[in-house]
């Protein structure tokens, strides 16, 4: 006893701190915060290296979109609810830039919709509905599953194929069949659900930074092609003047 309370002084406060860090971890079953920040950074690495042109294909689609003054919808159920709710907010209010509204809605927030249609036709519709609803041809629908399997995402996305959507699809690594239902689709190359929910966050506002882009350049353009009408029309109403005179 005397030799461990010994050999723990000589420790110092770091090391025993350090000890009991490992000790509570394992004690709690939870993941030392290294690590978890080391699998989210591999995860990461693995987007960029493997799927890189996936994401770009999606960002794509997203901004075109919203460039023909369609709408984008966006579902998924709990932690993807939230996120659905985050990105139409980026789109609708701003992400980095100023620029014009964007039309996005998330189907995850009417409570009267939804009860409503959980209490008629089931939870499985209640995306579904609202799709047939508002949706229409060439509107984009960004569909979020972390497990590939939700019922109402499934039905929504077929929803958006019956009214003429296209569908981008965002999962995770056992979702490769929910993947081939959509036009473009990301199966995050982990089974954790907090590391598919991060990645499927950073993938979203790659696309609204894309999206906002597009539509802040189309505003510089449109404004600058404005400015030199208006400057033709003036130039002419002085020349007519001066004939006139």
């Amino acid at each position: 006893m005397k030799g461990r309370r010994r050999d723990a002084a000589r420790m110092g406060p770091r090391a025993g701190a350090a000890r009991a860090a490992r000790n509570a971890s394992g004690a709690t079953g939870t993941l030392p915060i290294r690590d978890a920040l080391l699998e989210s950074a591999a995860v990461s690495l693995a987007l960029l290296l493997r799927h890189h042109a996936t994401i770009e294909r999606m960002a794509q689609l997203t901004a075109a979109t919203l460039a023909r003054g369609r709408t984008v919808f966006l579902c998924g159920n709990g932690g993807s609810a939230a996120e659905a709710q985050h990105l139409s907010t980026e789109f609708v209010v701003r992400f980095a830039r100023n620029r014009r509204a964007l039309p996005a809605v998330a189907l995850t927030t009417d409570t009267s919709i939804l009860t409503a249609a959980g209490n008629d036709f089931g939870f499985e519709r209640v995306f579904a509905r609202q799709i047939e609803a508002l949706g229409r041809r060439g509107d984009l629908l960004i569909a979020m599953t972390t497990s590939g399997r939700s019922r109402n995402v499934l039905a929504a996305v077929e929803a958006a194929r019956a009214r003429g959507m296209r569908v981008a699809g965002l999962t995770g690594r056992d979702g490769r069949a929910f993947a081939r239902r959509c036009d473009v689709a990301l199966a995050v190359p982990s089974r954790s659900v907090a590391r598919i929910q991060e990645a499927h966050l950073v993938v979203g506002h790659l696309c609204c930074d894309r999206a906002e882009a597009v539509a802040a350049a189309r505003g510089t353009a449109g404004t600058s092609t404005g400015a030199r009408a208006r400057g033709r029309r003036a130039r002419g109403r002085a020349a007519g003047r001066g004939r006139a005179r």
